[in-house]
């Protein structure tokens, strides 16, 4: 499942691009819509969006990997500070996934080429880690979705874990 996506509207896209971030490829909403969305960083000089060349895209795998291999272990160790520890695991891990992307988003956002076509001084297009913004006459909204939330559940289950469990 996707962990996030991210939507552009504008009066020329009415009906949104739409871009899903998994944990390891990024994806459209159509098989074109990564080049779309390409085309128009180009205009106002952002860099392209080459999945291959993201090497998050490489490791976070394994590190989801390790998390459920905590998870298990946890299990069969059954004890409460170990189902803390993993809790703590899982939102250290979180919140540095958070920050990663959103240094992902500043990056494509403000390094823009000066040789792009259309420059507005002080624009930046950096779209929202969360919620909505416009970027010039495009809408963008940055979600998570049902993966993201699956993992959100399953950190806050480590933390009710933590809390229940008898001693």
């Amino acid at each position: 499942m996707p962990m996030w996506r991210i939507t552009l509207t504008a009066p020329q896209y009415p009906s949104g691009i739409t871009m899903y971030i998994w944990i390891d490829a990024i994806t459209g909403d159509t098989p074109s819509t990564i080049q779309n969305i390409n085309i128009l960083n180009h205009y106002v000089g952002m860099q392209y969006i080459e999945p291959d060349s993201i090497p998050e895209l490489t490791y976070f795998p394994y590190i989801v990997w390790g998390m459920m291999f905590f998870s298990l272990l946890a299990f069969f160790i059954n004890k409460r500070w170990f189902f803390f520890a993993v809790f703590l695991i899982y939102f250290g891990t979180s919140a540095l996934g958070l920050y990663d992307f959103w240094l992902w988003e500043y990056d494509y956002g403000h390094n823009l080429s000066p040789k792009a076509p259309i420059k507005i001084e002080g624009q930046d297009y950096q779209p929202p880690l969360f919620g909505s913004q416009y970027l010039l006459n495009f809408k963008a909204d940055s979600y998570p979705t049902l993966g993201g939330v699956a993992f959100t559940f399953g950190v806050i289950l480590h933390l009710v874990a933590a809390f229940f469990k008898r001693k």
